[in-house]
């Protein structure tokens, strides 16, 4: 058994079993993958695959454990070199990060453009998704952190930490009905068409919770995973807007009015988790301190140390978090 070949079925298994695709990822040929896999299928004694003719169907049973195990050594492989890497080099090498297009494009900006200047030898990748698919990104080794404000509480693999407070706005063109009220309440948005994020995304869920606690239903027109596109839509009058007050700039939008929507809604949390065993370097501590400056290393060590949900709860409970 060698470690190619398990990097080849672990591969394969996240190329929706498309070999080919695999073998131009890995800068390979598709007959050596499928050789090495048979090789080792030979060994096992099982099929880690089915198979229609040459075609690739489907995870066998024993193939998905086989598989999950893989991944296992994989990244414990992976984590041997970074400690290597810590040691002979610092300040030299890679962080992947996977976040949404919120965290990306207004509050991630003046961390990295800090962490570049800091250490200009760590090569940095940003990968953008839904929560769900960051937090399996983070959970699978994929990338070493995930930042978003939902989904990550679902794998149990991953230790999540709080690193801000944040809350919503309304946008409206100048001139809005909703402008002349002395008050915004959930009924006055509960008359207008709404546009605001996709389920999922961004907090949603405390603004869906807000509506039904007060038995109203909101008309909900249009949604988008990005802010940007969610003002351009309100610009056009297709709706009011709710977003994160983060992404609103009175500057670069001085044609919409924002009204603050936090006595509305419940604030949400953004965390960031990363995979348990993770081997943290000294620039990944760093990075983490900077985004969320109360998550210092006395404190990773802690979290590191937490097996379950509820003592990390408890290790950050009574915590003054910054609100962004």
């Amino acid at each position: 058994m060698k470690l190619q070949q398990l990097r080849y079925i672990w591969e394969v298994a996240h190329h929706d079993l498309n070999v080919s695709a695999t073998a131009q990822s890995l800068y390979t040929s598709q007959p050596g993958i499928s050789k090495q896999i048979r090789l080792l299928e030979d060994e096992l004694g099982v099929e880690v695959f089915a198979r229609s003719g040459k075609h690739l169907t489907r995870v066998t049973p024993a193939g998905e454990r086989i598989i999950n195990t893989a991944g296992e050594i994989l990244r414990k492989v992976e984590s041997i070199k970074q400690i290597a890497q810590e040691f002979s080099n610092e300040k030299k090498g890679t962080l992947s990060i996977a976040t949404t297009h919120t965290q990306a494009r207004y509050a991630l900006p003046p961390v990295i453009s800090a962490f570049i200047k800091q250490y200009p030898d760590v090569s940095l990748h940003m990968h953008q998704g839904t929560p769900m698919q960051i937090a399996e990104m983070a959970a699978d080794g994929t990338v070493d952190f995930a930042i978003a404000t939902e989904g990550l509480e679902l794998f149990n693999d991953l230790i999540m930490m709080p690193c801000y407070r944040w809350n919503r706005c309304v946008v409206v063109p100048q001139g809005h009905p909703l402008t002349k009220l002395p008050k915004l309440t959930l009924e006055a948005l509960a008359e207008y068409a709404i546009v605001t994020y996709v389920f999922g995304f961004t907090g949603r869920s405390k603004l869906d919770e807000a509506f039904n606690q007060r038995g109203l239903t909101p008309k909900v027109v249009f949604t988008a995973a990005d802010a940007d596109v969610i003002k351009t839509y309100v610009r056009l009058g297709l709706g009011v807007g709710i977003v994160a007050k983060m992404a609103v700039d009175p500057r670069l939008d001085p044609d919409l009015v924002v009204l603050d929507a936090s006595q509305l809604f419940e604030a949400s949390v953004t965390k960031i988790g990363f995979r348990r065993g993770t081997f943290l370097r000294g620039f990944m501590c760093d990075f983490i301190e900077q985004f969320a400056p109360h998550l210092t290393r006395e404190v990773l060590a802690k979290a590191v140390q937490c097996h379950t949900k509820m003592e990390l709860e408890e290790l950050f409970e009574g915590v003054e978090l910054p609100v962004h």
